[in-house]
């Protein structure tokens, strides 16, 4: 297995991902047993990301479902074309067919727009990476129906029977914890809790991820984000920002991180006016830079 990872691996870091091996291990045991994998952690980490690269390394299909309150069947799941379905029935007004017939065809499945997860299980070439993303997000009634769907990879449509996932698709869930999930579905998954980079990891994704950046900004950047990520914000920046700031930085083509530097691009990497206050009193007061 070993072999297996260190192969996979070197496919995230072509693709500019610094992962490490319980996320490599996990991602073997998705592939293995079959199983969805749940990914947890603060926002900006990269939890989409490794849906994102683990479909590259497989070279297949990624399906997003982009959950949010009041997110339901039909736009997880499947819809009729109905503007369609009417103009057919007007062009088969005077037809011959019977009722029966006429109603049969329009549910037929030309006339099926398919959502991600009923996208997920008619894909016929391989099995894709299904990618549910902030589940957290989605009311309690989805999280059940997701359980019915992750259960047995397929689902019933009362006018075309039941669907079948042609190939199980791979599945990677993450959350922000915005709510508590359920027991029932955490234990239909395997689990993957994903915090933010140490100073050694986060240098490896900036030069990754920004082959142009000067490895001294990239380690002055993930010391100084080291710093701010220990103080008492409401919304602590994450890779993400990271990224955002040492773009920013490399644009402006400064090297080197400076206390007039950091004032003008607070707005990189904080998005909350109690916290800029915050960390510029610690620029103001010299302690930052320390």
């Amino acid at each position: 297995m070993k072999e297996h990872n260190n192969s996979l691996e070197a496919i995230f870091e072509d693709h500019g991902y610094i992962t490490d091996q319980p996320i490599l291990t996990a991602l073997h045991l998705v592939k293995s047993l079959q199983k969805p994998l749940l990914v947890e952690g603060p926002a900006g980490v990269g939890k989409t990301e490794i849906a994102k690269v683990l479909a590259k390394s497989l070279n297949t299909k990624l399906i997003r479902l982009q959950c949010y309150e009041g997110l339901d069947v039909n736009n997880a799941l499947y819809e009729w074309n109905y503007a369609k379905q009417m103009l057919h029935i007007r062009l088969t007004e005077n037809s011959e067919a019977s009722l029966e017939k006429r109603e049969e065809d329009i549910f037929g499945k030309e006339f099926l727009l398919t959502r991600p997860i009923l996208e997920a299980f008619m894909e016929e070439e391989a099995p894709p990476v299904l990618l549910i993303d902030e589940v957290d997000r989605a009311d309690e009634a989805f999280e059940a129906f997701l359980l019915e769907a992750l259960a047995e990879f397929q689902i019933t449509i009362p006018e075309l029977g039941t669907i079948k996932a042609k190939h199980r698709p791979y599945v990677i869930l993450t959350s922000n914890r915005t709510r508590e999930l359920s027991d029932a579905l955490r234990r239909r998954c395997l689990y993957q809790w994903v915090s933010y980079p140490d100073f050694k990891k986060e240098t490896e994704i900036l030069q990754a991820r920004l082959p142009e950046i000067d490895k001294s900004l990239a380690i002055q950047i993930a010391k100084l984000m080291e710093r701010i990520r220990q103080m008492p914000l409401q919304k602590i920046p994450g890779v993400a920002e990271s990224l955002d700031w040492a773009q920013a930085l490399i644009s402006m083509h400064r090297s080197e991180l400076n206390k007039e530097t950091i004032q003008e691009t607070l707005g990189c990497f904080l998005k909350n006016q109690d916290d800029w206050d915050t960390v510029d009193k610690e620029l103001q007061q010299g302690t930052l830079l320390r």
